[in-house]
């Protein structure tokens, strides 16, 4: 575990080396690429959510489908 002196001149040290304005700007850069991230994996499960609707529509239909032309073929027996 880190000690809490430690963690300070770190911090000193990092500050040294790039300063506040580009510690500013890296911070802003990192936030901005973890929001873009975010939205990325919410659309993909959304994508994901849609794709399994439709698929579930579609096997809707094609039973439908088959049910009907079961239908049919019992009505032309029947005639």
């Amino acid at each position: 575990m880190i000690s809490m002196p430690s963690l300070i001149i770190i911090l000193v040290i990092v500050i040294l080396l790039f300063g506040t304005k580009r510690l500013k700007s890296i911070g802003s850069d990192l936030g901005g690429a973890l929001k873009g991230f975010k939205s990325a994996v919410k659309d993909g499960e959304e994508e994901k959510k849609d794709t399994i609707t439709e698929e579930a529509n579609d096997s809707k239909i094609i039973e439908g489908e088959v049910v009907k032309e079961s239908v049919k073929e019992e009505d032309k027996v029947e005639k």
